[in-house]
């Protein structure tokens, strides 16, 4: 008998919730752990004194060039072109002078012999179209003969993700003809598209004068799916946690799932994040028993969010007993690791680098860069003799800023060089991960988590034995060390013109004045919003913080708040703190990308607070840099009548001349994913999941979708909206922003 399943909460992105661990500040947690632990210690904790202690801030650098980096070459210094409205249209709106082209979409074909797409639900062989949901992506340039070039502006490939699918209740309706099936068990032909249209892709594209398209028999075109085989790499390789019956050594995996934000290596490579892949696995309820409560395994599972007996995503597991669908039923059912899929989501959660160039080297998943919900991974300017530095975050509520540094320093001999993944197994596989504690003047420290840290190595609440349980079970070192828990870390960028790291925090529905997610410094704002009739609480529209180093692989930073999102007619004094006008007022920031042309930063919107007002929108930003603002006390009454103060640190008032909106999409998408010629003179961006308020019930009535577009806008067969790559250039053929 077929059980319905209702449309949960468990099914919704960002949803997670599973950091409940107490933020006492780490210097308490450092003096309290190492003298309880002194006698066990022994000499480490000297060592720990060495590495934590009495570390000071030297010379933060927050003009002209930080640590070699050059100011962009095209910097501009005011933003020529006029606002866009804010809109409701389904519709792609631009700023005046500025053309849109759909370029890329679901279900386009990537192979000669693949039938060009219906979208009435009947399509097959996903794993050799475009698959859906579009997400972040980056440019890699062909010159006329087809090899890499880092300056070519006419021709490239385009790495992209593709998250997750437009769906209600189970199943992912606009790519089955009746909207799929919503009961258990999920027939097997349904679940093996939806496991086809995640993962990647690599599309080559070209202009003849305006006009860009994509080339569907391109020997470079290529499609990493959820049943893709991958590599495992970096020091979990070889664990015990991630030994599965596909991969009894725990060497390799199968697929990449859920991929968000992505990254440009300095040796020319794609990595992308794996995010919210947890939803997607199920445990039965009596799975904890089975384990024992005090196996690891269960405390890392409920840390990552996939409690026993919760319902997943898609009910994949449900599709039978083939190997490609057991694999999502993570319970221990089995004699061992080897006999079941108890491990698998252990193989899930990390940076996956792939050569966009050359199909026939296997994607990597890079462990050392940490185990979370990965959105993107920004380096910075590498400097020949110096560790390479990338930035992170996990998107999750109440999550953590993250930085790796390489053990190897930059040879500059690298960045051109004739095995692009090898040169990331030298780079990426060996380092150091580390976590951000925010200060409240102004100033901050990244947190080593490693074996070298007594507080990790004897954490006593949970064992960690190597720096592979470290990669593994990231979270759980960084509740250690009472990292600074931040309002879900999504994109970062680094500034062209003096390497300053900005990383969006889009929003956390979880803020409080007081408690674990009490406001803080960081994080300081705690307000009521109205949507209509219903009252949003907690750090509603989010922000975007900024960090300044001297070097970046230094240890300490300085820090303050770029921007504050905000409704233009919010209270100035505690909400609408950048000053946002109706020309650039937004709701939660999440994609952010930086011009490598002309230094703009373009941030981009996935918003739910204020789409009764807008859909989702793109704005251009001149950035300042940190220090540039002031000093903000904000004041919260308490229950018990006494009021609690935040001090905080603000970037300048954002008036329109320096940031402004530019675009807006059609209805119900969130725009995601940027990147550009080298010339800066075109863009793409990805509108993704446009009409997912379409109702299940309602998918063989196109006039009851809630979005038709791309189709309205003249692109590709059906009526069903589809998440597509659209590229923007300029109507007289100059710089973007200009």
């Amino acid at each position: 008998m077929k059980k319905r399943i209702p449309h949960s909460p468990d099914f919704q992105f960002n949803n997670e919730e599973s950091n409940t661990s107490a933020s006492p500040s780490f210097d308490a947690v450092l003096a309290t752990r190492l003298s309880r632990r002194r006698l066990m210690l022994g000499a480490a904790g000297a060592a720990a004194t060495t590495v934590f202690g009495g570390a000071g801030l030297v010379g933060c650098a927050s003009t002209g060039t930080t640590g070699g980096v050059a100011s962009a070459a095209l910097p501009l210094r005011s933003l020529g072109f006029s606002a866009v409205a804010k809109s409701l249209a389904d519709a792609v709106v631009v700023a005046p002078g500025y053309q849109v082209q759909v370029l890329y979409a679901l279900g386009d074909p990537l192979t000669a012999a693949t039938p060009a797409f219906k979208n009435d639900g009947t399509d097959t062989h996903f794993d050799q179209r475009a698959g859906d949901h579009h997400d972040g992506m980056e440019w890699f340039g062909l010159d006329a003969s087809g090899q890499p070039s880092s300056s070519a502006v006419s021709r490239g490939l385009i790495a992209m993700n593709h998250e997750a699918t437009t769906d209600e209740k189970l199943s992912s309706h606009f790519i089955h003809a009746n909207g799929g099936t919503a009961t258990l068990p999920r027939p097997p032909t349904e679940v093996d598209k939806e496991l086809a249209i995640h993962g990647l892709s690599v599309v080559e594209v070209q202009s003849v004068g305006a006009q860009w398209n994509y080339l569907q028999a391109s020997p470079f075109n290529r499609r990493v799916t959820a049943e893709t085989e991958v590599l495992i790499s970096g020091p979990a390789k070889g664990s015990a946690h991630l030994v599965t019956p596909y991969s009894p050594d725990g060497t390799h995996s199968r697929g990449t799932l859920n991929n968000c934000g992505t990254g440009k290596t300095p040796w020319g490579t794609f990595v992308s994040g794996e995010e919210n892949w947890y939803g997607y696995f199920f445990r039965d309820a009596k799975d904890d028993a089975r384990r024992g409560k005090k196996d690891k395994q269960v405390t890392a599972l409920n840390r990552y969010g996939r409690k026993a007996g919760a319902a997943s995503r898609h009910g994949w597991e449900s599709a039978g007993p083939d190997d490609r669908f057991a694999r999502w039923n993570n319970s221990a059912v089995g004699a061992s690791a080897k006999m079941d899929y108890r491990n698998e989501m252990n193989t899930f959660g990390y940076v996956v680098e792939m050569d966009a160039y050359d199909r026939t080297q296997a994607v990597r998943k890079r462990t050392g860069l940490g185990r979370f919900a990965h959105e993107s991974v920004s380096f910075a300017k590498p400097v020949v003799g110096q560790p390479v530095v990338a930035y992170m975050g996990d998107d999750a509520r109440n999550e953590y800023m993250y930085k790796y540094v390489s053990a190897a320093k930059w040879d500059a001999a690298d960045a051109n060089p004739a095995d692009r993944l090898a040169t990331g197994d030298k780079y990426l596989d060996k380092g150091t991960l580390f976590v951000a504690s925010f200060k409240d003047d102004g100033t901050g420290q990244w947190i080593e988590l490693s074996m070298n840290n007594p507080i990790v190595a004897a954490n006593p609440d949970f064992e960690f034995t190597s720096d592979a349980d470290v990669a593994i079970f990231t979270r759980l070192a960084a509740d250690a060390v009472s990292a600074t828990k931040m309002d879900r870390p999504e994109w970062g960028g680094i500034n062209p013109r003096n390497g300053e790291f900005y990383m969006t925090l889009t929003n956390n529905s979880n803020r409080t004045v007081d408690g674990d997610a009490g406001v803080d410094a960081a994080n300081p704002r705690y307000y009521k919003d109205m949507k209509g009739a219903k009252e949003n609480k907690g750090n509603v529209h989010g922000h975007i913080i900024r960090v300044a180093q001297a070097h970046p692989a230094d240890t300490a930073f300085k820090w303050d708040i770029y921007l504050f999102a905000s409704e233009a007619d919010a209270d100035k004094s505690r909400v609408n703190l950048s000053s946002l006008t109706d020309d650039n007022d937004m709701s939660a920031p999440d994609g952010l990308v930086f011009s490598q042309a002309t230094g703009l930063c373009w941030i981009q919107t996935d918003d739910g607070a204020y789409t009764d007002k807008t859909n989702c929108m793109l704005l251009a930003a001149i950035p300042g840099q940190v220090g540039d603002g002031s000093k903000k006390t904000l004041t919260y009454p308490r229950a018990d009548g006494s009021e609690k103060r935040v001090e905080t640190h603000i970037g300048k008032p954002q008036s329109p001349d320096i940031l402004k909106r530019f675009l807006v999409g059609p209805v119900d998408c969130e725009i995601t994913g940027l990147c550009e010629t080298p010339d800066g003179r075109a863009m793409f961006i990805n509108i993704q999941h446009p009409g997912e308020g379409t109702k299940m019930a309602d998918i063989g009535n196109p006039a009851k979708y809630t979005s038709q577009w791309p189709a309205n806008a003249g692109y590709g067969a059906g009526q069903r909206p589809r998440s597509a790559t659209i590229v923007i250039t300029k109507k007289d053929g100059g710089v973007i922003g200009s």
